[in-house]
């Protein structure tokens, strides 16, 4: 690690969020699964364990607010990894001046989006900064899960021939929360995806075998591309995915092609990508469409060369890699 200093690009989600883990994190607190990271852990008892700090400026954006996304972003770290999300903790650390109608609308908020994924906020806590200390209002939350017998997902399971689905569009979240900024000459109607997966992940696992199901993963900060990227690293496969086939919504393609961002690696808060066994992609796509998710997708497949890599293929039979997010295109998206 090259790095003296702390940057916004460590927060990433990319390539130096990585190296700060790697270089840093593990060799001081350990892995507790050696070789891939996943968004929570699973604890002896199937006990699924995840915790997460938003931090998003502004703290409301189209969409969604930072007390619904704290609520979703922990249950949908605890749903990818094939638990079914129970209980919540909740800390805010309140600045000073922040008007206490406004907090009281945001824990309302918190509360109802507790309710809609289903879990119970059991615990919580409150610490007020002085002004200047931070942005508002930061809210961290942890979650547990029960993880049903026969779920076994990780990059381990994936084998060549199985194919990648995301169960609906990539890329509002982050361009919803960067528009609301109001620093960029550029108005659109972008909604954040911000929304819970868990119902969405049991309505696959009602209709695929578990067996059949591989991997899933929240492509939160660092997008797709960087999620893909964990993959391919963690499974020592390739993965290669189809332009044309990832559902992308034309406002924020719109948005993204004028501000030279690629959708790949734009932050995602409502949708989760999966990997299932050769033959499983219809009837999940038939589950997901079903449960909601109206325009979930096949978006490629997993290959055995060019080995830890991905690539992404164009409508015309062009190939291109796609390397894990490099820099910090959108800073405090979660």
């Amino acid at each position: 690690m090259m790095d003296e200093v702390i940057t916004l690009a460590h927060g990433a989600g990319g390539k130096a969020s990585a190296k700060l883990i790697d270089e840093v994190f593990i060799p001081a607190l350990g892995a507790p699964d050696p070789g891939e990271l996943r968004d929570a852990a699973v604890l002896p008892g199937r006990i699924a364990f995840s915790t997460d700090s938003y931090v998003v400026s502004p703290i409301r954006f189209p969409g969604g607010s930072i007390a619904d996304l704290a609520v979703n972003g922990t249950v949908n770290d605890l749903a990818v990894c094939g638990a079914q999300p129970r209980w919540l903790a909740a800390a805010f650390v309140i600045e000073e001046g922040l008007l206490i109608a406004e907090l009281r609308q945001l824990a309302g908020e918190l509360g109802q989006a507790a309710e809609r994924a289903g879990v119970r906020v059991v615990t919580g806590d409150t610490k007020v900064v002085p002004k200047g200390a931070a942005d508002r209002l930061y809210i961290t939350t942890a979650g547990l899960g029960l993880v049903p017998a026969g779920r076994e997902l990780g990059a381990a399971r994936v084998r060549v021939g199985d194919e990648v689905l995301i169960s609906g569009p990539i890329a509002g979240h982050g361009m919803a929360v960067m528009l609301a900024r109001g620093n960029l000459a550029l108005q659109a109607d972008i909604r954040s995806d911000s929304a819970p997966v868990n119902h969405l992940v049991e309505a696959l696992y009602a209709d695929v075998p578990a067996a059949d199901v591989r991997w899933m993963r929240d492509p939160t900060r660092g997008g797709l591309g960087t999620a893909a990227n964990e993959l391919a690293k963690a499974c020592g496969l390739a993965v290669i995915l189809e332009d044309e086939a990832i559902p992308v919504d034309p406002l924020v393609r719109g948005a993204c092609d004028m501000l030279g961002i690629d959708p790949l690696y734009v932050a995602n808060e409502g949708c989760f990508a999966a990997v299932v066994a050769p033959g499983a992609a219809d009837a999940a796509l038939a589950a997901l469409r079903a449960a909601g998710a109206q325009a979930a997708a096949k978006i490629g497949a997993v290959r055995s060369e060019p080995a830890g890599v991905v690539a992404i293929r164009n409508a015309f039979g062009g190939t291109r890699l796609v390397d894990m997010l490099v820099g910090d295109p959108l800073p405090r998206i979660c």
